[in-house]
C-alpha cells in the first residue's frame, strides 16, 4: 500500500518510468511518505544513510557506477542544505543526481514552525532544474482543478526528470496528517520523453513515420502562424473526425485560445524545439525533440508529397473552407473590414520585401483571417507593451533599400491601447520613412467586448477596456510622424494605398476611427457565419 499523498504517489510513478532503480534514504518524519513509497515499489532500492552530506555523496558513487539518476531523499529544513557539497560536484561533473527533499506547506515558511525554511531553490545554480510540487486532490474526490493540478504535478516532475546533464532538484511540500498509507496501486502516469539534439538525424525518420503511420497526425506551429485554424476549430465543433491522435508541433505560440483548448483532445503531442524544453501547452506532451523544428517540418511535408495522408487531406479541405470564407465575407465598416482591406491592397512584391509586425490582442487576432504571410507578434508573454517599438527597432536594421525603386517597408498594424501605452517608440529621431503604422483607433480595448461575463459588470467599459478620446494627431506632430487619418471606408483606402507606396523620409501613421460596438458586431458575424 502505497501513501495517500498524490504528489507523492505521482513522484514515485514517474521516478519508476525514468528509470530510477536506487534511493538513498535519510531519517524524518516529513519525508516518512516518500521514504514509504521508495520502499514498498519493487523497482526502487532503498539505501539508509544517517547523514545528509555523507548520504549526497553515496547517491553520487551510485550514480556514477551505475551511469542511472539515483535519488537522495532528506527530510524538510537544514537536511536539504547538507546536500549542497555533493549536489555541486555532481553538477560539475555532469552527474544525474536526483534531489527530493520534503517540505511544510508554503503558508508555514517564515512562521518559525520546526524545520521550516526556504527551500525552493535552495540549491541555486547547482542544480540543472528545480521544481516545487503542488499539492494535489485525489482526481477521485472531485474537486475543482483536480484534473488541472495532477497535470500540473505530473509535469514539473517529468520537467525535472528529463534532464540529464547534471542534478535536479524535486521539492515536495506535504501537509498533515503525514500517515496515510492505504493506496493500493501507484498511479499510471504520463511519461515525458527528451531526444538530445546529438541523435537528431537518426530520429528525423522515426518522427516522421510516427507521423505518417498515425491515423489523424496533425502538423502545427506557433510563430509564424497557421492562418484559418482558429475558423476550422469552429467549424469542427464536436466532430470527433478532425480531432488528431498524433501532434507534431514545431514551434512558437499560438494566438488561439479555441485551438489551444481543442489540441488538448489530442491523444500526444511530440515537440521539436532548439533548447529541449518542456512546454506542455496542449497538456498531452509525450516527447520532446532538440532540434530545428523548421527542418522537421519541411521534412515532413516533403513526405506528404510523396505520400498524401486521408487526415491531412480532411483538415486541407476544411482550411480551403475557411479561406474562402474569410475572403468572401465582407464586413461592414470595422477593424475587421480595415484589416481585410489593408492585406488584399499588400501585393506579393509589398509582401515579399516587406516586414509586418501586428500588436496583440484584436489586432494580431485579425491578423490570423486575412494575413497570408509571416507576420511578427511578441507572444512570447502576450503583453501589449513594446509592440510599437519592436517594430521600430526592426526598421532602424531594415531601412536599407533593396532596390532602386522598391524600398522595404516595417508595416505596424495596432490598436489604440497598445499605440498609446508606447508612444515614445516614435520619440527617435533615427526613424526612417520605411516605418509605417496602421493605427486602430476605436476608443477602447477592444478585445473585452468579446469575454464571455465581462458585460455584466458596469466598470467594463471606463476601468477594464479603458475607454478614451485619443487621438494621434497630436503625437505624429511632435515626432515628425506624417500623419493621415480615415473615418470611412473610402478614405481606408485612399490612407491605406499612401501608407503601401508613398515616399517619405519619416515614418507614416494612418489612424483609422470606428465604432466599438460596430467592431464586435463583425467579427462576431464573421464567425456566427462560417
Amino acid at each position: 500500500m502505497y501513501s495517500n499523498k498524490t504528489n507523492v504517489n505521482i513522484l514515485t510513478a514517474l521516478l519508476v518510468s525514468h528509470g530510477v532503480r536506487h534511493a538513498v534514504v535519510c531519517p524524518g518524519s516529513r519525508n516518512a511518505p516518500i521514504v514509504h513509497n521508495l520502499n514498498e515499489c519493487p523497482d526502487i532500492t532503498c539505501h539508509p544513510v544517517t547523514d545528509e552530506r555523507s548520504a549526497g555523496f553515496y547517491a553520487l558513487g551510485m550514480v556514477q557506477a551505475t551511469g542511472q539518476p539515483v535519488v537522495v531523499c532528506v527530510t524538510s529544513g537544514t537536511a536539504l542544505l547538507n546536500l549542497a557539497p555533493a549536489v555541486a560536484e555532481a553538477y560539475y561533473q555532469r552527474q544525474p543526481l536526483v534531489v527530493v527533499s520534503a517540505d511544510r506547506p508554503p503558508q508555514w515558511i517564515d512562521q518559525y514552525d520546526g524545520q521550516t525554511l526556504p527551500q525552493p531553490d535552495a540549491l541555486g545554480r547547482f542544480v540543472r532544474k528545480a521544481v516545487t510540487l503542488p499539492e494535489v486532490a485525489a482526481r477521485e474526490t472531485g474537486q475543482p482543478g483536480a484534473d488541472e493540478a495532477h497535470w500540473h504535478c505530473n509535469r514539473l516532475v517529468n520537467e525535472a526528470l528529463v534532464e540529464r546533464r547534471g542534478p535536479v532538484h524535486i521539492n515536495v511540500p506535504i501537509s498533515e496528517p503525514l500517515f496515510g498509507f492505504d493506496v493500493a496501486a501507484l498511479p499510471c502516469e504520463r511519461r515525458i520523453e527528451l531526444t538530445p539534439a546529438e541523435v537528431l538525424p537518426s530520429t528525423l525518420g522515426h518522427v516522421a513515420r510516427m507521423f505518417m503511420q498515425s491515423k489523424r497526425p496533425m502538423l502545427i506551429s506557433g510563430q509564424p502562424m497557421n492562418p484559418g485554424l482558429d475558423e476550422a476549430v469552429c467549424m469542427v465543433g464536436d466532430d470527433e473526425r478532425y480531432v488528431p491522435d498524433f501532434v507534431l508541433c514545431t514551434s512558437g505560440a499560438i494566438v488561439s485560445k479555441r485551438l489551444k483548448h481543442f489540441l488538448r483532445k489530442a491523444r500526444q503531442t511530440w515537440l521539436v524545439s532548439e533548447t529541449g524544453e518542456v512546454a506542455d501547452t496542449f497538456m498531452n506532451l509525450t516527447h520532446v525533440v532538440q532540434g530545428d523544428g523548421a527542418v522537421v517540418a519541411d521534412y515532413v511535408r516533403f513526405m506528404l508529397e510523396s505520400q498524401p495522408h486521408p487526415f491531412v487531406q480532411l483538415w486541407q479541405e476544411l482550411l480551403l473552407r475557411v479561406q474562402h470564407h474569410a475572403d468572401t465575407f465582407e464586413p461592414d465598416y470595422s477593424q475587421m473590414a480595415v484589416v481585410k482591406h489593408f492585406e488584399r491592397a499588400c501585393d506579393p512584391l509589398h509582401a515579399s520585401l516587406s516586414a509586418f509586425h501586428y500588436a496583440n490582442s484584436m489586432a494580431i487576432r485579425l491578423a490570423n483571417i486575412y494575413a497570408r504571410h509571416p507576420v511578427c507578434c511578441n507572444r512570447g508573454v502576450n503583453g501589449i507593451e513594446g509592440s510599437l517599438s519592436t517594430a521600430a527597432g526592426f526598421s532602424l536594421i531594415h531601412h536599407q533599400t533593396v532596390s532602386a525603386h522598391s524600398p522595404a517597408r516595417v508595416f505596424c498594424v495596432i490598436g489604440d491601447l497598445s499605440f498609446f501605452y508606447d508612444q515614445n517608440a516614435l520619440w527617435n529621431q533615427d526613424l526612417h520613412g520605411n516605418l509605417r503604422i496602421l493605427l486602430l483607433n476605436n476608443g477602447r480595448g477592444g478585445i473585452f467586448s468579446l469575454l464571455p461575463g465581462l458585460e455584466q459588470t458596469p466598470a467594463r467599459d471606463k476601468f477594464v477596456a479603458a475607454e478614451h478620446t485619443t487621438t494621434a494627431e497630436g503625437i505624429c506632430r511632435q515626432n515628425a510622424v506624417r500623419y493621415l487619418k480615415a473615418e470611412n471606408m473610402d478614405e481606408v483606402r485612399q490612407g491605406v494605398d499612401l501608407l503601401l507606396n508613398a515616399d517619405s523620409d519619416r515614418p507614416m501613421l494612418l489612424e483609422v476611427f470606428t465604432n466599438a460596438d460596430d467592431d464586435e458586431r463583425a467579427y462576431r458575424a464573421y464567425y456566427q457565419s462560417l
